[in-house]
Parts: structure tokens; C-alpha cells; sequence
């Protein structure tokens, strides 16, 4: 069952240096966009990550040190992969925990002001846990009754989700052939930002979701405890949590 689309949607995949949002970076990515007449393109970057990449995660993904040497930076790469995106909504394998928070970092590191306010985002591994608890090699046979070659190769695992995510709208009929139903029965919980350090209360007010602050309002916090605003800032936190929090102070009474 083909998906119906009112826009774009983008399917992507990363290989990275590793699993820390804040720290790791960007390796391989590969993004094949659906439009809503059916056409699609595709396009696949290898990227230097300007940092070591750990023999043991080459050891996962095969992408070593030498092969991005001579590769542009995500910096320079920005602007095209940015202008593949920017129009679409997203999908991806495990992506709403991992692949858009490092995106998003990415993009922000490389100065573009990326946000998903307008953007829904369906995570097939999501999907796919809530109806049978697998990996997307078990996903890819269970629903396509094929076996996934080249796993942990970026275009193979791009290409994979999206037909698994095909498979299931085949397979389950309650699941309902829109984006936005789909991004909503794929998320987990709500969070105000990627990493879940911000979270909402029952009347959707901003909430810190970590620390000593567990569960009060962030203008509260920061109301009453003005350093540790700058304390998070100033900390290893996600540039895109300090984003949220920045325009959640802003909407405030509450200089910066």
C-alpha cells in the first residue's frame, strides 16, 4: 500500500561516531524522498565528522576514518541536505530518539535555524514494536519476507524502512494511511524537545523531565532559581534542549 501524502515526506538513515546526541556526529546519510505523486530521489553522503570514529562502532557500520578523510563536512554539506528536507515531513527507524535529535544538532552546529514545529515524523521501529517487538532485519522479513542486505549501510536501511512502513499499512488496517495519524501512532512520549529533558505537564505547560527539577514548570524553576538557566546552558546538554528552553524563557516575563 503506497502512502497517501499531502507533502513530501523524507525517509533517512545515519551512521554516526556514535550514540551521545550532544557529542557524536554524523558519518553517512542517506535520504529518499517520497513526493505526493509517487516519484521519488534519493541521495546518499559520506561525511567527515572532523573527529575519531571508535573502532568499534566502525566495526558495526564499516565506515573507517580514512574513507571520510577526504569527505566534506556536514558543515558543508548543510545548505543541499537542508533544501532536500525543509518542505517535507520525516521517517526513519528508531529516528524520533536518535537520527532527528542528531540531525537537528547537526543542522544547528552548522548554523541553520532547523525546527520541527510544522513537521510530524513517523518512526517505523515505533510502529513496529507496538505491533510485533523486533529489529529492522526481523521487520524486513516479518513484513517483506525478505532478507535485509548490507544492514547498517545507510541507503540499505533508508530504503528498508520505507518499505517495511508500506508492508505494515498492507498488513494492519487500523493503522491509518496519513502522516500525521501515523507520526502521532509512531511517537512515544511528548517531549518539548528531542532528548527528553523537556517534557509537558496535563495542560501542555513545559516541565523539566531530569535533575532535582523533575516534573516542575520551567518558568517556575526559573523564576525562582535564575542559575540554572545559565547552568544548562553552559552545560553538555543537546544545542536543541537549549534552544526549547531559550524560547521558553522568551515567551516569558523573564529577561535572558
Amino acid at each position: 500500500m503506497d502512502l497517501k501524502l499531502t507533502r513530501p515526506i523524507c525517509f533517512f538513515d545515519l551512521e554516526t561516531t556514535g550514540t551521545n546526541i550532544a557529542k557524536d556526529r554524523i558519518v553517512e546519510i542517506a535520504i529518499l524522498k517520497v513526493h505526493p505523486n509517487g516519484t521519488s530521489e534519493s541521495k546518499t553522503w559520506l561525511v567527515n565528522p572532523g573527529m575519531k570514529i571508535p573502532d568499534e562502532v566502525i566495526a558495526i557500520h564499516g565506515i573507517s576514518n580514512e574513507k571520510v578523510a577526504n569527505e566534506p563536512t556536514f558543515k558543508e554539506l548543510s545548505k543541499e541536505i537542508y533544501a532536500m528536507i525543509k518542505d517535507s515531513d520525516l521517517g526513519g527507524y528508531n529516528s524520533d530518539r536518535f537520527d532527528i535529535p542528531l540531525l537537528v544538532e547537526e543542522m544547528l552546529r552548522a548554523d541553520i535555524d532547523f525546527d520541527m514545529k510544522n513537521t510530524v515524523a513517523i518512526d517505523v521501529q515505533t510502529i513496529f514494536h507496538k505491533m510485533e517487538k523486533r529489529t529492522l532485519g526481523a521487520a524486513y522479513k516479518f513484513y517483506c519476507g525478505k532478507e535485509l542486505i548490507d544492514a547498517h549501510s545507510a541507503e540499505a536501511d533508508t530504503l528498508a524502512t520505507y518499505e517495511v512502513l508500506k508492508c505494515q499499512l498492507d498488513r494492519y488496517p487500523e493503522l491509518e494511511n496519513n502522516v500525521k495519524k501515523l507520526a502521532e501512532f509512531s511517537t512515544h512520549r511528548r517531549f518539548a524537545d528531542f532528548a527528553g529533558f523537556l517534557g509537558y505537564d496535563e495542560d501542555g505547560i513545559e516541565i523539566f523531565s531530569f535533575g532535582k527539577h523533575k516534573g516542575k514548570k520551567v518558568l517556575d524553576v526559573l523564576e525562582k532559581e535564575p542559575g540554572y538557566f545559565g547552568w544548562i546552558l553552559n552545560a553538555d546538554f543537546p544545542l536543541y534542549t537549549k534552544k526549547v528552553l531559550t524560547q521558553v524563557k522568551l515567551q516569558s516575563k523573564f529577561p535572558t
